[in-house]
């Protein structure tokens, strides 16, 4: 009984501190966390065709960012992260150094950004509160604003606001996606690996294949929010087949625009896989333009169709 009444004194304090707190503000906190808290994560992602064990560790080594990835299943694949510098070591390649501000496939680079960037297409709303990874923890809502992205939901530890799970869902509200963190351990300093990856000589940054500036590509319609990104023309690796590509984002959600010479094997109208991922083509004149990205069919299929060249 004793045991009982403790864990809910622990639920109960963080409530009655943050009753007052909005669902930005319970966002905003999470994003300081994880620029700024030292923790270590073990995590999973899951996906409707493979679960993929996770540790994640962050921290900060002479006033800079330093985080470790480490895949737990299959052949050895690590990631480290010194400030804006990603290192990938595989055991069937050589290590190599990309330019990035966070490491991809952990949890949403926008998760550690400004977050008054996604409010052009989301809503922030709280939810209810529960217990992750024995810690009591606090729902909040991304709700999409239109019917032309996904919505999202996390649970935020209570005490430190770090995210202990993630949903990406589908327009039906099933889920995509999936992060959960099954023990989360917050350290009072960066780990001893974090500062012997701050020391690490990596393998410089891989210089990037050349790029010519792409074509003053337009967009009759993109959904709110949406901005270019990014724009080039290049080769694309393997075919070699000259590519015009645009990058398109919310904040939260990105979307890859290629056009090329329209190919004599027609492609799919669409595709969309179990995870989230879709794609759609479309004919321009004597272009083919092909759309892709965590977004409904519909959307990618409409961008698509409204570009235009000025």
């Amino acid at each position: 009984m004793r045991l009982i009444w403790l864990a809910l004194l622990v639920l109960s304090l963080p409530v009655s501190a943050r009753e007052d707190m909005s669902a930005k503000a319970w966002l905003e906190n999470m994003s300081q966390a994880l620029r700024t808290q030292e923790f270590k994560m073990s995590l999973i992602h899951l996906q409707s065709d493979h679960i993929r064990p996770l540790v994640y560790i962050h921290g900060q080594v002479e006033e800079q960012e330093v985080a470790f990835l480490e895949h737990l299943n299959g052949p050895p694949k690590n990631a480290v992260r010194v400030g804006n510098t990603v290192t990938f070591i595989e055991h069937d390649q050589p290590a190599y150094s990309v330019e990035a501000d966070r490491i991809q496939g952990v949890l949403p680079p926008a998760f550690a950004n400004n977050i008054s960037l996604l409010e052009q297409g989301y809503q922030f709303v709280l939810g209810g509160r529960s217990r992750l990874a024995g810690r009591p923890s606090q729902l909040v809502r991304i709700i999409a604003n239109d019917d032309n992205r996904y919505s999202y939901q996390v649970w935020l530890d209570m005490d430190t606001y770090l995210p202990l799970r993630y949903d990406m869902l589908n327009l039906d509200k099933q889920l995509l996606e999936q992060i959960l963190v099954v023990e989360l351990i917050v350290l009072e300093e960066a780990p001893t690996i974090l500062h012997e990856a701050y020391k690490q000589q990596w393998p410089p940054v891989m210089p990037q294949p050349k790029r010519e500036p792409g074509n003053n590509w337009q967009f009759s319609w993109l959904p709110s929010g949406f901005t270019m990104i990014l724009k080039d023309s290049h080769r694309l690796i393997g075919s070699h087949e000259a590519v015009e590509y645009i990058a398109l984002s919310d904040g939260l959600t990105h979307i890859s625009v290629y056009v090329a010479r329209a190919p004599e094997t027609v492609l799919p109208d669409e595709l969309m896989t179990r995870n989230g991922l879709s794609l759609a083509t479309e004919r321009v004149g004597n272009a083919e333009v092909v759309a892709v990205g965590k977004a409904p069919v519909e959307t990618l299929s409409r961008i698509a169709k409204s570009i235009t060249i000025e």
